[in-house]
């Protein structure tokens, strides 16, 4: 079980490293069936030029945070918002199953890593 975590937390840390790095370097190219509202929703994002930066930057720290036992639970903390989004992005303006059944598995990997790390965040709680 300790290396499934390792591979799946891991891999939840990579891909949002990639799609950090992608809003510095865009290097993944955009769908071409992407839906009219969500084409709509990034245009209004890209006329804020302070967003997109600020989302990848976020992405990337809490990517890296989360590849790294250590810091892991704060990673996730710090990605639980993105997550969060997407999949109110995924099951509202793109409802595609793909795009939902990722997002779900994404955040329920982060909601696995904070579950695991409760002693550490039953401070903030309590």
């Amino acid at each position: 079980m300790k290396i499934v975590k390792l591979i799946l937390f891991t891999i939840l840390g990579l891909m949002f490293v990639n799609a950090g790095l992608d809003k510095f370097l865009h290097y993944m190219p955009v769908p071409p069936d992407l839906p009219e509202e969500s084409k709509k929703v990034f245009g209004a994002f890209m006329q804020i030029p302070w967003l997109m930066p600020l989302v990848g930057a976020i992405e990337l720290v809490g990517g890296l945070l989360v590849i790294f036992p250590k810091t892991r639970t704060l990673g996730s903390i710090v990605l639980l918002p993105l997550l969060v989004g997407i999949l109110a992005h995924n099951s509202t303006v793109d409802p595609s199953a793909i795009g939902i059944g990722v997002a779900l598995v994404l955040f329920l990997i982060n909601l696995w890593i904070l579950f695991d790390n409760k002693q550490k965040l039953s401070s903030i709680f309590s």
